[in-house]
């Protein structure tokens, strides 16, 4: 059995940046490690509180946005955060909370911008990430020979972007696949999110894998992926495979 905080915290050491100041906000599910310039968790913490309000507001409204499983049909008088959420879930065919890790860790980001240019929120594995420095990102994948041993280098985020990742095996979150990590990186955080448990959900078996990089080659979100199950790995888009120091 895996330990999922143990889990996180192996992900966060290889993601930290050595130029950047670590903190951390949470508040109830929300459990974000962000990274700037300098600490910001003032001002974080209260832009963690105004996310979540906005978000519960629209659940009591309607609670079934918590609960489906169905892409949310549009809803023009919604808040912004709810209708980004919305966009993701019609996008990639699942409910509208397959997104809300990536779409509160891209507005945490772009709310910090303004104080430190370069910034990385993570938020239950799913990252928003905007820095002028190329990055890498450790992989953890389970039992996957590939957990621990190598990460994704990607071009400078200059304009920000997000890293979600999935797993039918690690984390609270509801995946029907059983793909040991399903990444994508995208522009939009949520939208990243959202296909990562699309992709995830359509892992069953290692010979799934090359299908799936085949379709997200048509989909114009997707900057880059990376399917994991097992001992086998495909790796789609602006995105390259590197091997960790110290793993």
């Amino acid at each position: 059995m895996h330990d999922p905080f143990l889990s996180r915290n192996h992900y966060r050491r290889f993601m930290a940046a050595a130029d950047l100041v670590s903190f951390r906000v949470s508040e109830k599910e929300s459990d974000l490690h962000i990274q700037a310039l300098h600490d910001l968790s003032t001002p974080a913490r209260k832009e963690l509180l105004k996310l979540r309000r906005e978000i519960g507001e629209y659940i009591v409204k309607y609670p079934n946005f918590h609960s489906t499983l169905l892409p949310w049909p549009d809803d023009p008088q919604a808040p912004a955060l709810i209708r980004s959420m919305i966009h993701a879930s019609q996008l990639a065919g699942v409910g509208p909370m397959a997104a809300i890790a990536g779409v509160i860790a891209e507005a945490m980001g772009k709310k910090l911008l303004h104080r430190s240019e370069k910034i990385i929120v993570e938020n239950g594995g799913d990252l928003f990430v905007c820095s002028d420095t190329e990055l890498t990102i450790g992989l953890y994948a389970g039992d996957s020979p590939f957990s621990g041993r190598i990460g994704l280098k990607i071009p400078p985020p200059r304009k920000g972007m997000g890293i979600c990742t999935s797993s039918g095996r690690l984390g609270h979150s509801i995946s029907f696949g059983k793909a040991d990590a399903a990444v994508i990186i995208s522009s939009n955080t949520a939208v990243a999110d959202a296909l990562a448990t699309a992709m995830g959900n359509k892992v069953q078996k290692p010979e799934d894998i090359e299908p799936l990089v085949e379709k997200a080659k048509n989909i114009k979100e997707i900057s880059a992926m990376v399917l994991v199950k097992g001992d086998r790995l495909g790796v789609y888009g602006d995105v390259e495979m590197v091997p960790l120091k110290g793993a």
